[in-house]
């Protein structure tokens, strides 16, 4: 193995964590990297529905009760161990079928955003499914805490949907930023997408230093060995890019992510998670 920097894939008790190993072991064995896959068990306190802890109670009421509560949220602990055990064993034995050389889990219990912070290091890509937990904890069918992976990253994110379609043709939004020209040379680095069709796609008029950014950009790709094409399409980003994947053949989104603030896309909206919400093929958000 070349490479000694990971591939971290994060994954949870969902039918979309098979999806999630499926890309990891696609992108360990394109990257000759070891494969590391992390589960998270979020700690949080719950009461059964029928119980009522309303009103006054005395001190030894208080004790027994507490007990209990402390009793039953131990038990629960152990069986999300037990279940998370058996999930990554599972997503493991699943990454060496599809042909991952190196493959590790790691159980973790405490905050997701704290613990995959501290994962973060040491790794070269990140890998995350777009939904959350459950339909209630999704924020407009994105996962919950995908803007902030990615915003606190700074390596890529691949963000997979809901279906495994290993990449063959690739579009990558280019827009002549500093994000996207630094994509350019970790691509041209990487042997990610090397030997694939890649269209580079700018939304403008055609001319002017856009035309030589992207020509730039589309020589470079060329000579690392990525089969590089590119076009230019008059048109906002988003409905030039919506159109691009309207065809279907489409396996992989490459753009740049969030490159403004935390506070504005509040007062603003994001465009990386409007076109997220927008497209359905997995992307790979470059920071």
């Amino acid at each position: 193995m070349t490479i000694d920097k990971k591939i971290l894939a994060c994954v949870d008790a969902t039918p979309q964590a098979d999806v999630v190993t499926d890309y990891a072991a696609w992108a360990a064995c394109r990257l000759d990297a070891p494969l590391e896959l992390l589960h998270v068990l979020e700690r949080h306190v719950e009461l059964a529905g029928n119980q009522d802890h309303s009103g006054s109670i005395g001190l030894d009421a208080q004790e027994k009760l507490m007990d209990q509560l402390t009793k039953e949220d131990e038990a629960r602990t152990r069986l999300a161990r037990e279940q998370g055990r058996k999930l990554l064993s599972s997503l493991r034995e699943r990454a060496v079928q599809r042909g991952a050389s190196t493959v590790d889990s790691r159980l973790r219990h405490g905050d997701i955003e704290e613990t995959l912070a501290e994962q973060q290091e040491g790794s070269r890509l990140l890998i995350i499914g777009r939904k959350g937990r459950s339909a209630t904890d999704t924020k407009a069918g994105l996962g919950k805490h995908l803007e902030w992976v990615v915003r606190s990253a700074s390596r890529p994110v691949l963000v997979v949907t809901e279906i495994y379609r290993e990449p063959k043709k690739v579009l990558f939004a280019f827009d002549g930023s500093g994000v996207t020209r630094k994509g350019v040379d970790m691509l041209a680095r990487s042997p990610l997408l090397r030997g694939l069709p890649l269209q580079l796609l700018m939304a403008g008029e055609a001319g002017g230093s856009g035309k030589k950014q992207l020509d730039a950009a589309v020589e470079a790709l060329v000579a690392s060995g990525i089969e590089a094409t590119a076009i230019i399409h008059s048109g906002s980003p988003k409905a030039v890019i919506a159109e691009a994947l309207a065809s279907g053949s489409i396996d992989l989104l490459v753009m740049g992510a969030y490159s403004h603030s935390p506070l504005r896309s509040m007062l603003f909206g994001s465009k990386t998670s409007e076109m997220l919400k927008a497209t359905s093929v997995p992307t790979l958000l470059l920071r």
